[in-house]
């Protein structure tokens, strides 16, 4: 399946996420902000990032400017995942160049949808 890159500083929703996605089949890496997600990216490829927005370090709207303005990520599907419902905050992700955005809490059905339009 795919190799997906968890963005997520709360270490239970990392192994809710984790556990979601290898149980579907999926190889899952994690890293707990933004910079730590680039340092990952630059020692091997992903097929998709999953980011949450509030993140110490760096969050997850900057990762996601970063991502889009880095010729080599550009192309990467990125999907937002938050507990923040906020329209100002889909809005702008999805201005930065989000693929998809997520509210937390989010069933593992609606995630796994979601990553398979993605990555099949």
């Amino acid at each position: 399946m795919a190799k997906i890159l968890i963005v997520e500083d709360y270490p239970v929703t990392q192994r809710v996420l984790s556990l979601t996605l290898k149980n579907s089949g999926h190889d899952v890496q994690i890293a707990n902000h933004g910079l730590e997600a680039l340092d990952q990216l630059n020692h091997g490829a992903v097929d998709l990032a999953l980011v949450d927005i509030a993140m110490p370090e760096m969050d997850g709207l900057e990762l996601l400017r970063q991502l889009r303005n880095d010729e080599r990520y550009n192309a990467l599907p990125v999907i937002m995942l938050t507990a923040s419902g906020q329209d100002e905050d889909r809005a702008e992700a999805l201005t930065i160049g989000a693929d998809g955005f997520l509210t937390k809490p989010t069933s593992s059905r609606e995630l796994l949808e979601t990553i398979n339009r993605f990555v099949g």
